[in-house]
Formats: structure tokens, C-alpha cells, sequence
């Protein structure tokens, strides 16, 4: 416990005095740097946090959560009545894909042709989108959905018509001819991944098996979930319900790019948390200032008996003190910062007109931050950790002060 008199002793040395300016400047920087430290390591988690989330409800909105494929056997829709997938799903949708060509008259571009029933193409996120231009609820035979990117590049508009080669070939007398088709674009969505949009498009599932020669037994099995954050849990009872099926959720396919993020995130804790360290060393500076500044005092406080254990609690208090204090500001400035950071970033692009967050580089309009309070307490009990422990050698060193050679020369 601390006694009333190691508080009052402690607080004074805290108060501001003329001949202690050069230990104020000090104290003043520790706190300082403490509070920047603190506040740039919530402000980058933050974005970073947000960064993830919003990637994944981008991926997540685009992709199905998790993707079912039939190996040698065909899928058995039985399984659909399995009353786990009712509780965990939204919606149980059956689709192909392949890839094709499209030509017009200036140029010619690969793409990824996904097929869907009239009805399933309505339920899916990205047809949910209040960016998708056109007839939304429309996919049937021989309409095309496209994204905004392909219709840039290849300067096309709602209404047109547009003919797509199949690498599936139509025998005749002269040999084997690429299959083509002429399609009408009923839609044109935005992802906000521009690498979809530029690549992908979407078929009536009948017209896709059609134009690729595929088995109608060959369909896919794409599974919505009520919540796909939670997909690490949900994966391995899915594998047992579709035990002679190939499994894969959003997380897979995208996997080695999350591992990135995370690393990137735990790599940007460490080397920020320097700034704290290096703070915390100014406490340890300014702490043994104080202490040959204070010799005297100590040595009086020795003389009329307060305890070892009451000067090292007396200078530990005072270190401890400007590190709390230090990193209480430091996550208000944090936060405020991080909830405010699209503002500021609109701010300084319109101030000193400048990009500071590319949308074609980032995939992202606007600056993403998502405030996390693991996060702030894991880095409020790191900054508070790192100032009690250089706290100690100060305090013990002022503990351990001789009370005769510290009233020698008085």
C-alpha cells in the first residue's frame, strides 16, 4: 500500500518548480513521446483493422462463402435438407464457371464467366448493391451482367450486345471452330475490387453449361452464411457433412494475402512500440536527474525515519505516474484521431491537393479505421509495463542513498 505521506511527497516532485527546468523538460518530453507513441500505435491498428474488414466484406460480397465441387460423385442435394446448413446459411445456390473470351471490334480480353439461375442471380450481395446499373433482378438467356472496370476498358454501355468465344469447339467439314455467342448486357455492377470487375462477369446458369459443352450434374454448390466471419468454425462441419466433396471458403482462396495483413499489423505493433521504449527511457533519465537533485531530501526524509521501502515507492510513483498519465492522453488522441482520420485525410487532400489514399491502389474510396479495445488495452498494458520497469532501477538507486553522505556537504 502507499501511505498518504509517499503520495504527497511524490506529488510534489511532480509539480512544476524555476530551478527543476531542465528535469521539467525532461519529464516533459517522456510524457511527450509516451503519448505519441500510445497514439500512433492505436491510430495504425486501427486503419489497419479497418483496412481488413473492409477487404473482406469486399471479398466476402463478391465470392461465395464457402464453395462446394464435386469430385467423381455428383453432389448430393439431400444434403441441402442437412438442418446445420438451414441454421448457419442464408442461402444454398448452385452455379458453374469457365472461361471465355470477348471480342469486340477494337479488342479482345480473357474472362471469367460465373453462371447462376435467373432467380439465385437476385440473392447474391453484389446484385444487392445499390452501385449495379440496369435490370438487377435480370439473368436470363443470353444477358450478361459485367462489371463497371470491363465496361471501361472495352467501352462498352448498358444495352449493348457483345460476342463471347467458348474454347468448347463446334465440329464442321472444315474442322473444329471455336463456339461464339452474342450476349446483351442487362447490368453493369461495382464491386470495389477493380480486379473483379474487370474479369469476371455473369451468365444464366442453363446458357454458361450450353456454351462450355458442361454436364448439368457438374454444378457447384455455393454456401451463404448468416455470419462468414465465423468460417475457421464452420469449415470442418461442412467437410464432414460433404465428405466426398472438395471444400474451400473465401478465407482459403485468399489466404496467403490475410497471412500478409496479419504479419504487416504484428510487424507495425513492434516496430511502433519502439517509439514507447525510447519514451520510456527519457523516465529513467529524468528519474535519476530527480534522484542527485533530491539528495538531500532524501537523505533528511532517511534521517527522521521514513523507510528504504517508502523512498523507492516515493520515486516509483512518480515514474509510474507520468506513464499512466502519458498513455491515458495518448489513447484519447488515438481514438479521436482514428474516428476523425477521413476527415483529416479530405482535410489534406483539399488543403495541399494531393491523393492521399489512391482508390486504384488501395481498392478502398474512403480512409478505412476500425477502433478495437483489445487492441487499446493489449498497448495501454504494453506502454503501462515498459514504464514500470524503468521506473524500478531509479527508485531502487534512491532507496539505497546514504542519509550521512547525503547531508555530508549541507
Amino acid at each position: 500500500m502507499i501511505s498518504v505521506l509517499e503520495k504527497e511527497i511524490a506529488l510534489r516532485y511532480l509539480k512544476t518548480r524555476k530551478k527543476d527546468g531542465f528535469l521539467n523538460i525532461i519529464s516533459i518530453f517522456s510524457f511527450i513521446g509516451i503519448s505519441l507513441g500510445v497514439a500512433v500505435l492505436i491510430i495504425v491498428m486501427s486503419v489497419m483493422n479497418g483496412f481488413r474488414t473492409e477487404l473482406i466484406n469486399k471479398i466476402v460480397g463478391f465470392n461465395a462463402h464457402i464453395s462446394i465441387k464435386p469430385y467423381e460423385r455428383l453432389i448430393n442435394l439431400d444434403k441441402l435438407n442437412d438442418s446445420y446448413l438451414k441454421l448457419i446459411s442464408n442461402n444454398l445456390i448452385l452455379s458453374n464457371s469457365g472461361e471465355a473470351i470477348i471480342t469486340t471490334k477494337n479488342n479482345t480480353k480473357g474472362i471469367l464467366l460465373r453462371g447462376y439461375k435467373n432467380e439465385d442471380f437476385s440473392k447474391l450481395e453484389i446484385s444487392k448493391n445499390k452501385k449495379i446499373q440496369g435490370n438487377k433482378n435480370t439473368l436470363k438467356k443470353n444477358y450478361i451482367s459485367i462489371g463497371k472496370e470491363l465496361s471501361f476498358d472495352l467501352n462498352l454501355q448498358l444495352g449493348d450486345n457483345i460476342s463471347i468465344m467458348s474454347p468448347a469447339g463446334i465440329k464442321t467439314i472444315i474442322g473444329t471452330l471455336p463456339k461464339q455467342e452474342t450476349f446483351f448486357i442487362s447490368s453493369i455492377f461495382d464491386s470495389g475490387l477493380a480486379d473483379f470487375d474487370s474479369n469476371v462477369a455473369f451468365v444464366n446458369l442453363s446458357t454458361l453449361e450450353s456454351f462450355f459443352d458442361y454436364n448439368k450434374d457438374d454444378r457447384n454448390l455455393e454456401i451463404y452464411l448468416k455470419s462468414p466471419s465465423s468460417i475457421e468454425e464452420i469449415k470442418p462441419t461442412i467437410q464432414k457433412i460433404f465428405d466426398n466433396e472438395f471444400v474451400y471458403t473465401w478465407a482459403d482462396m485468399n489466404s496467403s494475402l490475410f497471412s500478409a495483413l496479419k504479419v504487416e499489423r504484428n510487424v507495425m505493433f513492434i516496430i511502433l512500440s519502439l517509439i514507447i521504449i525510447v519514451a520510456a527511457f527519457n523516465i529513467i533519465s529524468g528519474l535519476t536527474i530527480l534522484v542527485k537533485n533530491k539528495t538531500r531530501d532524501i537523505a533528511i526524509l532517511k534521517s527522521i525515519g521514513v523507510l528504504n521501502k517508502s523512498i523507492m515507492k516515493i520515486f516509483f510513483l512518480v515514474g509510474i505516474t507520468i506513464g499512466i498519465t502519458a498513455t491515458a492522453f495518448g489513447i484519447i488522441m488515438g481514438v479521436l484521431f482514428s474516428l476523425y482520420i477521413e476527415n483529416f485525410r479530405q482535410f489534406l487532400s483539399d488543403t495541399f491537393n494531393v491523393s492521399l489514399f489512391p482508390e486504384e491502389i488501395y481498392f478502398l474510396s474512403t480512409m478505412p479505421s476500425e477502433i478495437n479495445s483489445t487492441s487499446i488495452i493489449i498497448i495501454s498494458l504494453c506502454s503501462i509495463f515498459i514504464t514500470i520497469i524503468v521506473s524500478i532501477f531509479p527508485a531502487i538507486k534512491a532507496s539505497k542513498l546514504d542519509p550521512v553522505q547525503g547531508l555530508k556537504y549541507e
